[in-house]
């Protein structure tokens, strides 16, 4: 049986000999991961731990890609941050999602970490540059951190994301801004309803980010279910409870009610 040979999927832009004339902005300059002199601190750093192999190049912590070489702009981890926007409640719930300029799929907005940027702040502005939208003001439900299924991701090199999630009441403008080519609202009451959305439109749903939607799904409905149990006779009240009402009716109405 023959030996199984790695693709190298470096672009001709990431290549040594192009480097060595001009580095992308978006790119560093280490041609291998051995010109790359801070791997104690960007493991120290890393969403998810990683090792280093034999060489000293980094290990892709969630296995073996079939890939080497470098489609994205570090070597090792490369943090990223998807913003999830979601209008509504129950069947009338949309998601906001972008047409990606560079593969041509829908997806969930969001893009890489900026040296000395934070997570949040990724969020805000990634969101703001591909869909006009400013949530500065909103405080999101961290969903996940971890490895993305991303098509650039080698054996040494990887995307970790940070998913939130942003609830607001209804659907707000959005313009199709930076690596986006269109943006808009989606029937997001459930997966099935999102997945025949976007096929009706013959269009796909990015891979990479079906399980980070499934979280957002997954995170509504028991934050629903939480919401219809009245916390003072733990009762499943058959509505959502209003903040202000604090318990169900039935509840309310009893004057010694307190929890």
């Amino acid at each position: 049986m023959s030996e199984f040979t790695p693709m190298d999927i470096t672009p001709p832009e990431l290549l040594p000999s192009a480097l060595a004339r001009h580095v992308p902005t978006w790119a560093e300059a280490a041609p291998t991961p051995c010109d790359v002199h801070d791997w104690p601190q960007r493991q120290a750093s890393a969403l998810v731990p990683f090792d280093l192999d034999e060489r000293g190049w980094p290990m892709n912590p969630g296995g073996r890609t079939g890939h080497t070489g470098r489609a994205l702009g570090k070597w090792g981890e490369n943090a990223a941050a998807d913003p999830i926007v979601v209008a509504g409640t129950g069947d009338q719930r949309q998601v906001l999602l972008i047409t990606r300029d560079d593969i041509h799929v829908e997806a969930i907005p969001g893009g890489m970490v900026d040296p000395g940027e934070t997570a949040p702040e990724t969020l805000i502005r990634e969101l703001r540059e591909e869909t006009g939208v400013d949530l500065s003001d909103h405080q999101p439900v961290i969903l996940s951190q971890g490895i993305v299924d991303d098509w650039r991701a080698s054996d040494h090199a990887w995307v970790a994301s940070t998913a939130a999630l942003y609830e607001i009441p209804t659907e707000v403008d959005a313009v199709a801004g930076d690596d986006a080519v269109a943006v808009a609202w989606w029937p997001f009451g459930t997966f099935a309803q999102l997945d025949a959305a976007i096929a009706a439109a013959g269009s796909t749903l990015y891979a990479a980010h079906r399980p980070l939607l499934h979280r957002a799904l997954d995170h509504l409905a028991k934050a629903n279910a939480a919401r219809r149990t009245c916390p003072a006779c733990r009762r499943d009240a058959g509505y959502v409870i209003p903040a202000a009402l604090g318990m169900c009716v039935a509840c309310a109405d009893t004057p010694s009610s307190s929890f």
